[in-house]
């Protein structure tokens, strides 16, 4: 074992990573049993081994915090956690304390029930409507700069949106091109306010900062603000919080878990429809997953994949991932010393510039059906996993910061999203070496 991965008792588990299992897939009802339906815990769990245990009993892990992890219990989990013989800690309802983060605030103009709106204190994120108008938007205040169009239909049949910013924007140039994908877990809302921003930054700065400048004119950049709208819009349709990881077919698909590389090969997702990581009947049986890669397939002209890199946004923990996640080896087929290497030196300096804390996704625990691993072992594109704010989460907060959080969290990765650009023509430049 790696010193790395002596320090992963030290990590914070990402939203995006965390083998979870099943969440009540309706609103949160009042309880009239006096028991609850869904139970908050906090689990002593300080060594991999442990919080593996944890997992296996499919409760809903939120985070971990030192050696303590939230999790979240359905009744018929609370003996199998109780039997880990880990310590614990009762938090009480869940659901409660997700009503308690906010009152509905219903500002559809149609006024119906289930508006789809955030609560009372989360005005500022954008629901799939207000997200579609910013995007149309900046169409209108830089059509020069920048081209939108859908890439395809949701499970539900919302578009999905991919924006082109480059400076011939009409013209498929010969230039590096780099993939922001955000929102691939529902209830990550922040990771939508992300791409906006990435957005905002290489559009509004466009004509007075030059280092922006050189780098649209030299890259043809591609965002898709939200990978699956409808678990989104499905997360705050009633006005209140329901902490919802998937799409919408079915019982839900876990996107994260259901692309075509290793997908369910190493008791890093779930066969179960009801779990929070199923993967799916196989892989790519999610529309949305099928679109996305559709799109980077289609980058492939003249048999060269024209998109470099790629960041996948997440909440939360404040992490910067990298492949494999479906091994702890920090080599594999595919991912030789030198590869690994510029994976954690880009990765590294990214963290620097943000305060997150990198490692290669294995460092917590395997996961199978990544991106990540998908993007790389498909068409070798240097693909990382960002997990954004907070770096730990009280109770069912940490997926649901306030709005007044917005701003300085998605500029705080301004600097590293500016040098993942910079080296996006040729990442191993990074380490010395050429393309």
């Amino acid at each position: 074992m790696s010193s790395k991965r002596r320090g992963l008792a030290a990590a914070v588990l990402g939203a995006c990573l965390t083998l979870v299992l099943p969440l009540n897939t309706v609103a949160a009802q009042p309880n009239t049993t006096g028991t609850p339906e869904r139970t908050l815990f906090e689990v002593t769990a300080s060594t991999p081994e442990a919080r593996t245990r944890v997992a296996r009993t499919g409760v809903d892990v939120l985070g971990l915090n030192g050696s303590t992890l939230t999790v979240i219990a359905q009744p018929r989990q609370r003996a199998a956690l109780r039997a880990t013989g880990l310590r614990l800690k009762d938090l009480g309802d869940a659901d409660a304390q997700l009503g308690a983060l906010g009152k509905a605030d219903f500002t559809d103009p149609t006024g119906d029930v289930g508006a789809r709106d955030f609560p009372s204190g989360y005005a500022g994120y954008h629901n799939h409507r207000e997200m579609v108008a910013e995007l149309n938007q900046t169409v209108a205040d830089h059509g020069s700069l920048v081209k939108l169009s859908s890439i395809g239909k949701s499970h539900e049949g919302r578009d999905l949106w991919a924006l082109k910013i480059s400076d011939n924007v009409a013209t498929d140039e010969n230039e590096p091109e780099v993939l922001f994908t955000c929102n691939q877990h529902a209830r990550e809302h922040l990771t939508v306010e992300m791409c906006l921003r990435i957005i905002k930054q290489y559009t509004d700065g466009y004509a007075t900062n030059a280092n922006i400048k050189n780098l649209v004119d030299s890259r043809e950049i591609w965002v898709i603000p939200s990978v699956n709208p409808d678990g989104a819009e499905y997360d705050i349709a009633t006005g209140q919080f329901r902490a919802w990881r998937k799409n919408r077919q079915g019982q839900g698909t876990d996107p994260n878990r259901n692309w075509g590389y290793q997908w369910g090969c190493c008791g890093g997702s779930s066969g179960s429809p009801s779990s929070e990581t199923y993967r799916g009947p196989s892989a790519f049986s999610a529309p949305e997953t099928q679109r996305v890669r559709d799109f980077v397939n289609s980058r492939v002209v003249g048999g060269t994949q024209q998109i470099k890199t790629h960041i996948d946004w997440h909440t939360y923990s404040e992490l910067i991932l990298w492949p494999y996640g479906y091994t702890y080896n920090d080599t594999a087929p595919g991912l030789d010393a030198t590869q690994a290497n510029v994976f954690a030196t880009l990765g590294r300096r990214m963290a620097a510039l943000n305060g997150y804390t990198p490692e290669q996704s294995s460092d917590l625990y395997i996961t199978d059906g990544s991106v990540n691993d998908w993007m790389w072992n498909a068409h070798k594109i240097w693909s990382y996993t960002f997990e954004m704010y907070p770096k730990t989460g009280s109770g069912t907060s940490g997926f649901y910061p306030r709005d007044t959080v917005i701003a300085a969290q998605t500029a705080r990765n301004d600097s590293a999203v500016e040098l993942f650009l910079s080296y996006s023509d040729c990442a191993p430049r990074i380490i010395g070496r050429t393309c």
